[in-house]
């Protein structure tokens, strides 16, 4: 894999993908934007407004923001940027905000009126921050991916405009992923490239998944689940593992988190379970960096023709991802990895995504189990479900086109259906 064109470009794409983020990222990336917007006013606005996508919206109502004080939403996560935001620190932009700060943030949104306007460029990913006071004004704009700032405006002069992508926050090409050369890259690649990103995933993501389950966050799927089938049952520890980091970081918790596709989530789904059963396997440091950096790449795989944002649930990637890290810890190679990720696919491929908030926990869980028994199903000798009935097709990358088409293409009335439904129209 050394002399394969596309290794550089794989180390990359995970070094763009496995970004630390404290919060979760659609609300982190709506305080990004406000910081910014702040930033190139000079000081704090009298008026705002919010300008952002239905996707945005989604994920947005239902979340704690870190270092609020508890409070949730679109206006939270504004106010949050506005007033204590550094932008310079991108998706912990809200990770040294101090006490005194969480009780201003409180005092501004109070006294201070934050408009917020639904886009109607048809953009799926859009967030716009107007702000205006002692006879200035200023704008801050981020299009398509998280970070990825578009415009930068005051006095109605531009002082930073670039361009807008919809493959993520960099531009490395995504084509270049299959599953067969990401086998080959996890087999082949030398540990210490992976070493810097993959074990701070691991670190982060372990942190916030033993807070999830030691406290009292959201609706503790996780501790739910290690109580319904106990400590030796090692595929409910996996899934629970994933669960209870996401029951901590939908209610606030202020542990950072490494990001996968743009998600949290999907970074803590990805890389948990693969750990859980690394341990439990007693594999060793360069075993499990190989296995979480081959279940990254397979959840990233999935999620490009997808994007950012849809109405279909991440975390089903992303469980996929871990199944075939799992599967990967267990000596298995290409077949064994192929049919996974179709038969998790089979089962799952319907779950929609209404927004980030608690219930996220269990549809972790869902994904997690699912992967499990598609690798299962193969381990049994049943292979996987046949390609032509339904979704599924011949070759496990026409299926993950196919899932792809059906997540972009044929599910954008459910998104715009389920907001609706989210917001009482």
């Amino acid at each position: 894999m050394e002399k394969n064109p596309h290794y550089e470009a794989y180390l990359q794409i995970l070094r763009e993908e496995l970004l630390p983020a404290m919060g979760c990222t659609e609300p982190i990336a709506i305080a990004l934007c406000a910081a910014k917007a702040r930033e190139t006013l000079g000081f704090v606005p009298e008026m705002t407004e919010l300008i952002v996508s239905g996707n945005i919206i989604k994920n947005v109502k239902s979340v704690i923001v870190p270092n609020t004080g508890g409070l949730k939403g679109l206006e939270a996560a504004t106010a949050a940027g506005l007033v204590a935001g550094q932008a310079d620190l991108l998706l912990e932009v809200v990770s040294k905000i101090t006490e005194e700060q969480t009780r201003e943030i409180g005092t501004y949104l109070k006294a201070h009126e934050i408009t917020v306007t639904p886009a109607e460029n048809g953009k799926v990913f859009y967030i716009k921050v107007l702000v205006s006071g002692g006879g200035h004004t200023a704008a801050c704009e981020i299009v398509d991916a998280h970070t990825n700032i578009t415009l930068l405006e005051r006095d109605g002069e531009v002082l930073f405009r670039g361009g807008e992508h919809g493959g993520g926050d960099a531009e490395t090409d995504r084509a270049v992923l299959s599953v067969q050369e990401i086998v080959d890259f996890a087999d082949c690649a030398d540990v210490e490239d992976l070493r810097p990103e993959i074990t701070r995933q691991i670190a982060y993501n372990t942190a916030i998944s033993r807070e999830g389950l030691q406290g009292n966050w959201g609706a503790a799927v996780g501790q739910t689940l290690r109580n319904m089938h106990g400590e030796d049952d090692l595929p409910a520890r996996a899934a629970a593992a994933a669960a209870a980091g996401s029951d901590a970081r939908m209610s606030g918790c202020d542990k950072p988190v490494v990001i996968v596709s743009g998600s949290g989530n999907q970074g803590i789904t990805a890389s948990m379970p693969v750990v859980e059963y690394a341990r439990a396997l007693g594999r060793s440091e360069e075993e499990t960096i190989r296995a979480v950096a081959l279940a990254d790449l397979i959840t990233i795989h999935q999620k490009t023709p997808i994007g950012r944002l849809s109405a279909f649930c991440g975390a089903v990637s992303a469980g996929c991802g871990a199944a075939a890290g799992i599967a990967y810890l267990y000596g298995g190679k290409y077949d064994e990895i192929a049919h996974t990720i179709a038969n998790t696919l089979a089962i799952c491929s319907g779950m929609i995504c209404d927004g980030a908030k608690p219930s996220c926990a269990a549809k972790i869980a869902s994904a997690v189990e699912a992967g499990l028994m598609g690798y299962q199903m193969y381990l049994n000798g049943h292979h996987e479900f046949v390609g032509g009935e339904g979704i599924i097709k011949k070759g496990v990358e026409n299926t993950i086109s196919s899932v792809g088409r059906l997540a972009r293409e044929g599910m954008r009335g459910t998104d715009s259906e389920i907001l609706h439904i989210m917001v009482g129209k």
